[in-house]
């Protein structure tokens, strides 16, 4: 089942034109995983601290189809498409007003802090 989160565009996530620029739309990305994570109850700066383990993106594919443009409300839908042991894949989807305008593919893995691949831990598995 799809996580969803909503964002408003404000003026700093626009270029000159009032259109959002597309960089943007990785971090907004990045900000809905995070809060399908907290939904899951699972806290980033916690599991580095306690199981010594980090989430980073190895790989996203964005497809951008129409722009946002300034004031729009967009909604995030995350869907966990596939988890291994050491990663999780996970499709975006950015709309607003019912029509996708975005979709990213992003392939998120798990390390540990020496920046070397680990498997995810049992409990963070079993919660996503």
């Amino acid at each position: 089942m799809p996580h969803t989160t909503t964002f408003r565009i404000y003026y700093e996530d626009t270029d000159s034109g009032g259109v959002v620029y597309y960089a943007n739309y990785l971090k907004f990305a990045e900000r809905a995983r995070t809060e399908l994570l907290r939904a899951k109850g699972i806290n980033q700066s916690t599991i580095a601290s306690d199981a010594g383990v980090l989430f980073v993106v190895r790989r996203a594919n964005l497809e951008l189809f129409s722009p946002a443009r300034l004031d729009d409300l967009l909604e995030i839908n995350t869907h966990i498409k596939n988890i291994s042991g050491a990663s999780i894949n996970m499709l975006q989807e950015i709309s607003c007003n019912g029509n996708k305008i975005a979709e990213l593919d992003v392939l998120v893995v798990c390390i540990n802090q020496n920046f070397k691949p680990c498997r995810i831990p049992g409990n963070i598995k079993n919660l996503l």
